[in-house]
């Protein structure tokens, strides 16, 4: 708990002095925000996103087959066993 409390602590003066003290002409949250918006960035980030687009693709239908697959009623045998209950107990 006092690890938590400290951990919270560092990163709460962290993030209030990076959004108020000045780098020159800007804070450290104001030179991320300005590089990020540069070309090059908003470039590397369209690239990024064609590439991954097929992978992520891929896994929203792999997602999307799984959750399709847990909503499905649990099958009834002819034994009137749910075919989730068919495994053997231990």
């Amino acid at each position: 708990m006092i690890r938590f409390l400290l951990m919270l602590i560092i990163i709460g003066a962290l993030a209030y002095v990076g959004a108020t003290v000045k780098l020159g002409k800007r804070t450290f949250f104001g030179h991320i925000q300005a590089i990020w918006k540069t070309e090059e960035v908003q470039e590397l980030k369209k690239g990024v996103e064609e590439k991954a687009a097929p992978a992520v693709e891929k896994v929203k239908r792999g997602v999307k087959a799984g959750i399709d697959e847990a909503d499905k009623d649990p099958v009834v045998t002819d034994a009137g066993i749910d075919a989730l209950d068919a495994a053997p107990a231990r």
